[in-house]
């Protein structure tokens, strides 16, 4: 036992018991000033203390709340950590959850569903307070497992049954306000670009452009057009599929399923010479940061991304209390953001009026 203002030297990692000895105080001593320190006399006390900072004491928080049952971490698996738009929801998240005193543990299932039952199984191992998901497919056996383990599951980014809470947008809203504004706009003949599977928002976007097209021009100008990956390549992808067409059959307008494909697109176009929108007016989704940074400021459908992460956690966090909760499925509206990338085609054509379908949330960017 060393004397005052002396550094105890101690092999390997410090425990608890060290820091009592160097204190001269019980071990039940130190735990109460780590957990309770009004309970212990400041003299006490700041021995306990000074031997912590001594020795470099670390307090193991993952034993203690395993034996208490649960970390103070939650789980958020995503489709794409790469896109923009994951990591603004993360920041709504983060935000809700670091006010509960409690720390986020980010997953990327990179779209594979193998990958994301990995991560599954890790967090429920760590024991997290609950799971916030953007999930790949249809998950719901396993996810309904995880509940079954006491482990409460949101869905985000995903409209769930009332079996479960769920924060989401409207997808199918949100295309339709986007082919719509093209339609208003002069052109008639539109593609969407991403393809009509999964993931479910993809879906839902291609049909909400279907219906702008069956409302206010006809379906069989919208021309689909499948991409390898939601990302900026797959919009290289699309450009050069676009640029292969036959000018009678290639459109004048491209409705993207989320801004890296557009801006993807737009580099595309833009270095094989291609004007944009006199050429090909393109509208994104998501509205992240780059869409107004573009070379040409990109029109987009806006997703209130911080707010979807913090109303989800929110709902994770009611879930996770012992008071009394009741599911809720939160449903957003998505917001046109119009800049300069969709204006009309280089030959405008008589518009049939349908400008009532950009609603009045439609509003032109600074």
């Amino acid at each position: 036992m060393s004397g005052k203002g002396k550094i105890q030297l101690v092999e390997g990692p410090v425990g608890i018991r060290d820091v009592a000895a160097r204190a001269r105080v019980s071990v039940g001593t130190v735990s109460n000033v780590l957990n309770h320190a009004h309970l212990v006399a400041p003299d006490t006390r700041l021995r306990v203390t000074d031997a912590i900072a001594s020795l470099g004491f670390v307090r193991n928080e993952s034993a203690r709340h395993l034996r208490a049952g649960r970390s103070r971490t939650i789980g958020l698996v995503v489709l794409d950590v790469a896109n923009p738009f994951f990591t603004d929801v993360a920041l709504g998240v983060e935000d809700a959850v670091n006010r509960a005193g409690l720390s986020v543990m980010l997953c990327n299932s990179a779209e594979d569903s193998d990958k994301q039952d990995r991560y599954l199984t890790i967090l429920a191992e760590q024991r997290v307070q609950g799971i916030l998901i953007v999930p790949v497919g249809r998950a719901d056996r396993r996810l309904a497992e995880l509940r079954r383990r006491g482990i409460p599951v949101v869905l985000v980014d995903h409209k769930a049954t009332r079996s479960q809470c769920s924060v989401s947008v409207d997808d199918v809203a949100g295309g339709r306000a986007a082919v719509a504004h093209l339609l208003d706009a002069g052109h008639r003949r539109v593609a969407f670009v991403g393809g009509s599977g999964r993931p479910r928002q993809v879906a839902d976007r291609a049909e909400g452009a279907l219906r702008a097209l069956r409302e206010f021009g006809s379906a069989d100008d919208l021309v689909t057009v499948s991409v390898p990956a939601l990302n900026v390549a797959g919009g290289r992808s699309a450009g050069n599929q676009i640029l292969a067409m036959p000018d009678e059959l290639r459109p004048t307008a491209a409705f993207c399923a989320n801004d890296l494909i557009a801006l993807g697109l737009l580099q595309k176009l833009i270095q094989a010479g291609a004007r944009v929108p006199d050429d090909v007016a393109i509208v994104g989704y998501d509205d992240i940061d780059f869409a107004g940074a573009a070379a040409v400021p990109l029109s987009s459908v806006r997703q209130p991304r911080h707010a979807l992460g913090q109303r989800a956690a929110q709902l994770l966090l009611e879930e996770a209390s012992p008071d009394g909760h009741h599911h809720r499925q939160v449903v957003f509206t998505p917001e046109l953001v119009v800049r300069e990338s969709s204006g009309p085609p280089r030959r405008r054509r008589t518009s049939r009026g349908v400008g009532v379908a950009a609603s009045s949330k439609q509003r032109r960017s600074e």
